[in-house]
């Protein structure tokens, strides 16, 4: 097949730089370079920013691309440039340092599996452990809100020898999401390869420091971001989370069985039955299940799961998670919720 540039150049347009509505191309982002030697194709491309956490996706995206448009056996080489025109350094630095890494995942989606995940991230803080918070939820990341932080843009920082992204830290928590780096009024449109490679740099080029917990706030279901997870983490252990209907917990089935999967290998180390039964303040020893009474609970016991802890629905949960403070710093009937978990964790 003859390689010809209007043939690279529309496979780039299938790729967009995170948060940027236009193509690369349609963007100015590929340079008018390209070089073509038999099956050899060579170009440039310009980073919006400097020192772009990204552009490592995106060059790997346009090579993907290249090699579909063309086949396989292309060789393409794409050199990265600043608007200064200056090379960006490409380094590779080490995982995170944590003595236990923890993935937090769901079924499905509305469990409230980051609001889990934020809560536990601040009362492990409260005991005074040193902890991180991956938002791994990439077309939903909630993290910013639940903590406030929805206006923190990383800076690239240097450590040594190499440049770092800086995580923002809130009530002892070091976070980093995706949606630091993303317009959150847009909806995020990326291939699999672009959205692994971005939870790559997030954990492998990030200045997280030495940590005693790493929590992984994981999208619900299964998809090639836990695969990606498990590639780069040396996971300790996964926490489940849950309501108590059978709808949920039928997609609970799937999730265990990612994890207990033989390439996979991650212990669970328990499910959390969340939005367990609600309690009206103006009835303190009544309770109502509203999505069912102890499903997770009755579901653990027949799976030989450990159960962590039956969260209740308390209205000040919502209202805290706008406002950017985690609930359990407020609620003394959550605290001890949360504190059972990293008891038995």
């Amino acid at each position: 097949m003859s390689i010809y540039p209007k043939l690279i150049l529309e496979a780039l347009a299938e790729i967009r730089y995170p948060g940027e509505p236009q193509n690369i191309v349609e963007s100015g982002m590929v340079e008018d370079d390209i070089r073509i030697d038999g099956n050899k194709v060579s170009f440039s491309l310009i980073s919006p920013k400097k020192n772009s956490p990204f552009m490592k996706s995106v060059v790997k995206a346009s090579e993907a691309a290249i090699k579909r448009h063309i086949g396989e056996e292309c060789e393409v080489i794409i050199n990265v440039k600043n608007k200064e025109v200056q090379p960006i350094a490409v380094e590779q630095p080490p995982t995170v340092n944590a003595d236990k890494i923890i993935a937090i995942s769901s079924g499905k989606g509305g469990v409230g599996k980051s609001t889990v995940s934020s809560n536990l991230a601040v009362a492990l803080a409260k005991k005074g452990y040193r902890v991180g918070l991956l938002d791994a939820d990439i077309f939903g990341p909630s993290v910013p809100k639940m903590f406030g932080v929805e206006d923190y843009r990383p800076e690239i920082v240097p450590v040594g020898d190499k440049n770092y992204i800086q995580p923002a830290e809130k009530f002892g928590v070091k976070l980093l999401s995706i949606g630091f780096f993303v317009d959150p009024e847009s909806a995020v449109v990326w291939r699999g390869i672009m959205a692994s490679n971005a939870i790559k740099q997030l954990v492998q080029e990030a200045d997280w420091g030495d940590l005693d917990y790493f929590l992984v706030d994981l999208p619900p279901g299964t998809s090639d971001i836990h695969l990606t997870a498990v590639d780069v983490l040396k996971f300790t252990g996964a926490i489940i989370v849950s309501t108590p209907q059978s709808v949920a917990l039928a997609d609970v089935i799937k999730g265990i069985e990612m994890f207990e999967n033989p390439k996979i290998n991650v212990p669970i180390l328990g499910l959390v039955e969340n939005m367990a039964y609600f309690t009206p303040a103006e009835l303190p020893d009544k309770k109502y299940y509203i999505f069912g009474k102890e499903g997770v609970k009755r579901f653990a016991e027949e799976r030989k799961i450990p159960l962590l802890a039956q969260i209740p629905i308390v209205e000040s949960i919502c209202e805290s998670s706008d406002s950017g403070v985690p609930d359990v710093l407020n609620n003394s009937i959550l605290e001890e919720k949360y504190n059972e978990i990293i008891a038995k964790i």
